[in-house]
């Protein structure tokens, strides 16, 4: 599946403060090796610099668009392309991180722990995910789903992602090679102008599935449902605009 780093940057603030919140909690002051893994169009990886500096961190993406973006906004930055499900790293690293990508990744939890293996000693593993499938956003792509001439496309819920395990399973499953594991979620509240700007931001992730499955013959058809959907689901706030509720999951584990 193909990822549009214009689509994503549409909401780039609103994408780019979670990444900000988790970066604020890695307690390290320098380091010497950071990978920004899943940079996308490099707004993490921007982040990442102004902390460590230029010559620490490299980008890891696997899509064409986002890196090319990253590259056209962070000159002389390395970026690699590559599939996190089997990357490992060169040599050992003092930063992993991670911002709102491992949520598709098969067993993550797997991967997560083999990263561990790859830090320093006292290097830190930094993850931010999306925890929103039980929200109206990503339950109503369900239904538009099951709902048009489209529907046997969607039967059996094929494509929907996975959902996160318990925060206890990161906690055991990292423990064993960390001092420590902090693990939170925060729940984000993000003003938008309208159930249609709500469309607009999912259209840059998890919608981007749905849409592709549906066939470009029935996408604006999909997008109507779709968006009446949305439109019921977050009426209006005495401004106008609605409010998107957006709870995502952090873990922060530092390497024994």
């Amino acid at each position: 599946m193909a990822w549009s780093a214009e689509q994503y940057l549409k909401f780039e603030d609103e994408r780019t403060r979670p990444a900000r919140d988790l970066l604020a909690q890695v307690p390290l002051g320098e380091a010497g090796h950071v990978f920004d893994l899943g940079c996308g169009p490099g707004n993490s990886t921007e982040l990442l610099i102004e902390r460590f500096g230029k010559a620490a961190v490299t980008g890891l993406d696997s899509d064409d668009d986002m890196l090319a973006k990253a590259r056209k906004r962070l000159p002389g930055t390395p970026f690699l392309q590559a599939d996190l499900g089997s990357w490992t790293p060169p040599q050992p690293v003092d930063v992993l991180y991670a911002n709102a990508v491992f949520q598709w990744l098969p067993d993550h939890l797997s991967l997560l722990a083999r990263l561990m293996d790859h830090l320093t000693p006292g290097g830190v593993l930094a993850v931010q995910m999306p925890d929103n499938l039980d929200q109206p956003t990503h339950l109503l792509m369900e239904e538009t789903g099951a709902a048009g001439p489209w529907k046997d496309t969607f039967a059996g819920g094929r494509l929907r992602r996975a959902r996160l395990p318990s925060p206890a399973s990161y906690m055991e499953r990292l423990s064993p090679k960390a001092s420590r594991v902090d693990v939170w979620h925060t729940i984000y509240y993000h003003p938008m102008a309208n159930a249609e700007a709500i469309v607009e931001w999912v259209k840059g992730t998890g919608l981007r599935p749905y849409l592709t499955a549906a066939g470009a013959e029935n996408e604006a058809a999909f997008l109507a449902d779709y968006t009446d959907r949305i439109r019921q689901a977050y009426p209006p706030m005495a401004d106008g605009r609605v409010l998107l509720k957006f709870p995502r999951f952090f873990v922060v584990a530092v390497k024994a």
